[in-house]
């Protein structure tokens, strides 16, 4: 049985990374989705791929209520999944303020709007590894203390908490997702390690690690973590699983260097990397125990980080290739 043939679903965020890859999915699926778009960028996949023709959308922001509730109500959505977000470290530390708009006002603003529709019958909320801040003991299970300290850290937290608080006091239908870093095609955010080294690479250019090169991360590909989202939505049929946080991710760390060393391996280049040492405001180690979605949810990665490697960096070098040509 398809679970999600004809849903009607709701999702913002549906043109970001993640998004693309969820609202694909939904879509292959045969469900009825509607998005929540802020910006509309042609060369962004979600709309150079053709995947809004696929889908209903709402123009509109998360700072905006009354928009979200009518877009919700008006499409009777069943299930939401809240995916939109300012996701970038860097930026939250140059505009606090902005980033706690998004992410914070915005998730009250989604889960009031779901609180006052009674068909909304699952809501999976996308909370982040970042959200339990820095920890002496690793790697983070759930009943770590949500503790960010940074602006970004903080904004992951307090919407965490915000959406748990809608549960235990409404009765509202809603599940966490606290991931470790998503990897994959698609990410057109060139800052981040792995498609900003394969640019570097593509241009002939040393790649640069920011750090020190021994910050340790949880890297997990987008398309097992799509594909998390879903097995939790349709879990959710199951009153135990509702009102929990889950994390998502492999188990196994890897350090910046030794990511950054697997990209050139699955690029097949030779060069060494530059390493500036100049990264400020991140915290130094960050992985998760993802032993409760295995249990509970029998989640886990499907393809093996190097096999995922080699299909983005393949991809990347695609998508730049016909970049180049088009600028020629």
């Amino acid at each position: 049985m398809n679970f999600w043939k004809n849903r009607p679903v709701f999702i913002t965020g549906a043109s970001g990374f993640l998004g693309v890859w969820l609202t694909e999915k939904l879509v292959s699926l045969g469900a009825e989705v509607t998005v929540l778009v802020r910006d509309w960028t042609p060369h962004a996949p979600f709309f150079k791929e053709g995947i809004d023709n696929s889908v209903n959308i709402i123009r509109g922001c998360l700072e905006d209520g009354a928009s979200l509730e009518r877009a919700i109500s008006e499409y009777e959505c069943e299930t939401v999944f809240h995916l939109a977000a300012q996701p970038i470290v860097a930026v939250a530390n140059r505009h606090p303020v902005a980033t706690f708009e998004a992410n914070i006002k915005g998730t009250w603003n989604l889960l009031e709007a779901c609180r006052k529709l009674e068909h909304v019958k699952r809501i999976v909320v996308a909370s982040s590894d970042k959200a339990y801040g820095d920890h002496d003991s690793l790697p983070y299970d759930e009943s770590f203390a949500l503790q960010g300290k940074h602006p970004y850290d903080v904004s992951k937290s307090c919407a965490d908490l915000i959406a748990l608080s809608y549960h235990h006091t409404y009765k509202l239908p809603v599940t966490i997702t606290r991931c470790g870093n998503l990897f994959g095609a698609r990410d057109m955010n060139f800052s981040r390690i792995i498609p900003g080294t394969v640019k570097s690479l593509h241009s002939g250019e040393t790649p640069i690690i920011r750090s020190d090169g021994s910050p340790k991360r949880d890297y997990v590909h987008v398309a097992d973590i799509a594909d998390a989202y879903l097995l939790l939505a349709e879990k959710m049929e199951n009153p135990e699983i509702v009102g929990q946080a889950y994390n998502f991710g492999t188990g196994e760390p890897l350090s910046v260097l030794e990511l950054t060393q697997m990209i050139l391996k699955a690029a097949g280049s030779d060069k060494e990397p530059l390493v500036l040492n100049e990264a400020k405001g991140e915290i130094l180690h960050q992985y998760l125990n993802p032993q409760r979605a295995i249990d509970q949810l029998g989640w886990t990665p499907v393809v093996s980080i190097e096999k995922r490697l080699e299909e983005t960096v393949s991809w990347y070098n695609n998508y730049l290739d016909q970049i180049a040509a088009t600028s020629a």
